[in-house]
């Protein structure tokens, strides 16, 4: 497994995707935090508090912040590097060659995924860490112990949730041939729940609880509540316990310890459905017939 890890990071850090995919997301993430940094200088006399976790939530020139930024492209990247995973082996004949030396099936796809998680997670640790450096740089305050701990959390939970985007491209890699029909399968699904699923929840109901457990079922709402409530640890009670199902009265600013315990559900959930999509592809690519001719 080490060997296809090794192997397949070195592909994708070679890659002229890669490269252009990291430009594009730099260049915009950077623009929209720099707006916003900008906007926030003349009131961190204001709220200095949390002033660093306002480099990634507060709207700038842009219309919307860089948190909401992140959640777009972290799907996309996720699907680049996972949707040709194995369908683009298995076209060219080159997975049966692979299959054919003393390298099980299980190694392959799992040294495939970990490769591509580990891209993302490059990706995703630069970008954050770059607009906290810039941050810091124009308005010279540095972040707090809670500050710190929430950008922590914050990214590995994105790590997390491009992970069930990619564990989705590679079982659509196993389940099409062609790379073209995994791809868009992806980006449709994404598109479905990113734009559609909230309609639907809107259409079929009027009750906002009912509406947001509908639309807790697309993991773009689950990943942005629980982003939501890390780098906004000053959401006033009552919306903290409509949104999240809170119950009695919860103090404000929110610890990051009563932060973690309102979002512990929702970040269980994108887990499972990671895994569940991990555990199909690895099922279904363990017991396919792939021929070495």
């Amino acid at each position: 497994m080490i060997a296809v890890f090794r192997k397949e990071l070195a592909d994708h850090l070679s890659s002229k995707r890669f490269f252009i995919f990291l430009i594009l997301v730099w260049a915009v993430s950077i623009f929209a935090a720099y707006t916003a940094i900008q906007t926030i200088r003349g009131t961190v006399g204001i709220d200095i508090e949390f002033v660093f976790l306002s480099f990634f939530t507060t709207t700038g020139i842009t219309p919307f912040p860089f948190l909401v930024f992140l959640a777009f492209f972290i799907p996309l990247i996720s699907i680049t590097l996972g949707f040709d995973a194995i369908n683009s082996e298995r076209n060219s004949g080159n997975l049966g060659r692979l299959l054919s030396q003393p390298i099980y099936r299980d190694e392959v796809i799992s040294g495939k995924f970990l490769a591509g998680l580990a891209v993302l997670a490059i990706i995703i640790v630069s970008i954050i860490a770059i607009v906290a450096g810039l941050g810091l740089r124009i308005t010279g305050v540095p972040p707090a112990e809670q500050e710190v701990l929430r950008l922590l959390a914050f990214t590995l939970i994105s790590i997390i949730y491009g992970a069930f985007w990619m564990a989705l491209a590679v079982l659509f890699s196993i389940l099409f041939k062609s790379s073209t029909t995994s791809m868009l399968a992806s980006i449709g699904l994404w598109i479905f729940f990113v734009l559609f699923m909230p309609m639907i929840a809107g259409a079929v109901t009027e009750d906002v609880e009912i509406q947001l457990l509908i639309a807790r079922i697309s993991p773009y709402t689950l990943y942005g509540e629980v982003i939501s409530i890390l780098l906004m640890p000053s959401l006033d009670p009552a919306t903290a316990a409509q949104l999240y199902t809170a119950t009695g009265r919860l103090p404000t600013p929110l610890s990051f310890t009563q932060s973690f315990l309102l979002v512990w559900p929702q970040l269980v959930s994108i887990i499972a459905l990671a895994a569940i999509c991990f555990a199909v592809s690895y099922i279904r690519f363990t017991r396919e017939e792939i021929r070495t001719t």
